[in-house]
């Protein structure tokens, strides 16, 4: 049986998954962290940080803030602790880096930016459609409130498509007339624009364009956590068995592309 570890156990997400590991027949919930319950009950200990919860874990599961999830990402690889990466605001350099360490150590992690199933497809097709369509660009909603930019869902998106290919663009970014911030930033080569807006949770859609054609993919997320669950779960279940770093639930549920 697992051993499963949840930082962020009394956050919106990690709420959720501190009951859902409680009912796996396979995981056991062996420790939660948050800073403001240090020392509650949650159906397992809650400590202040995840250098204190690691004791007897196998899986690391994240759900922070951007402030501290690289921190705690790497603590638990330097104990040989799989982890799985729900937090977003890390770059593709973090990524990079946690990849190394993780590889050295001989420990998996699994990172998504949104580990919805649903949202897994829609990256899957974005993949696809960058092999074959050259332009796009990508637009990020998100709360009014949400500190990071882009989400980590369009984040993960733009630097992954970077994989397949650097999109073309109709007119250099430097050639443009006006203010340059108007064209979003560029992330993984794209050009990602983050909408910030009352009624958003996070919805992400890449626009992919031919002369007199257009293909949207959008992924919307609701109000609760549910969707993420059951991702996360499984990718939890995966974590242990693999080495190094694995972006993207959809890499684990469908594997490369044909």
């Amino acid at each position: 049986m697992l051993q499963i570890c949840v930082a962020g156990a009394t956050g919106w997400t990690g709420s959720a998954l501190v009951q859902a590991v409680l009912d796996a027949g396979d995981l056991h919930l062996r420790s939660g962290v948050a800073r403001s319950s240090a020392g509650e009950d949650v159906g397992a200990p809650v400590f202040g940080s995840v250098g204190e919860a690691l004791d007897g874990v196998d899986v690391l599961i994240d759900y922070t803030s951007h402030l501290v999830v690289k921190e705690n990402v790497m603590t638990a690889v330097e104990r040989g602790v799989a982890v799985v990466v729900g937090t977003s605001g890390l770059s593709a350099d973090d990524y990079a880096e946690i990849d190394a360490a993780a590889r050295e150590r001989g420990v998996g992690v699994v990172a998504a930016g949104n580990f919805s199933l649903t949202a897994a497809m829609a990256q899957a097709a974005a993949l696809l459609a960058a092999r074959h369509l050259p332009h796009w660009e990508i637009i990020d909603y998100a709360s009014a409130t949400k500190p990071d930019v882009p989400s980590g869902t369009a984040r993960e998106l733009a630097e992954r498509l970077a994989e397949v290919r650097r999109p073309t663009l109709g007119r250099a970014l430097e050639e443009t007339d006006g203010p340059r911030e108007a064209r979003g930033a560029t992330v993984g080569g794209a050009q990602v624009h983050s909408v910030r807006l009352p009624s958003f949770v996070v919805s992400t859609e890449a626009v992919f364009a031919l002369p007199d054609e257009r293909l949207s993919i959008r992924h919307d997320a609701g109000g609760s956590p549910t969707p993420y669950v059951a991702g996360t779960l499984l990718a939890a279940r995966a974590a242990p068995g693999r080495v190094g770093l694995t972006r993207g639930l959809d890499a684990l549920l469908l594997g490369p592309l044909a």
